[in-house]
């Protein structure tokens, strides 16, 4: 993740958290706020989180599919096919 000017202290967070909910939503960009010169936490709007939980959603699903190709777990879409035709009839 790349924060070239959104990195602030906590204390700016304290001091100026309303400021920062304006930015971070208008920009939708995510802050990092550190303690003590270290990365502590990401403040970052509803929007983009969301956005990020539903990407990763979606990778989860494709990993998952991806190891049950690797163990053999899946069919021809062919066969998928026929047994849908045979179930509608």
């Amino acid at each position: 993740m790349k924060f070239s000017t959104q990195v602030k202290p906590i204390s700016y967070l304290k001091s100026h958290a309303a400021e920062i909910i304006k930015d971070v939503t208008e920009n939708r960009e995510p802050m990092l706020i550190t303690q003590n010169g270290e990365a502590k936490l990401v403040v970052m709007d509803v929007k983009s989180f969301e956005e990020q939980e539903e990407t990763l959603a979606l990778l989860k699903i494709l990993a998952l599919g991806n190891r049950e190709i690797e163990q053999g777990k899946y069919r021809d879409a062919e066969e998928v096919f026929a047994d849908l035709d045979t179930a509608d009839h």
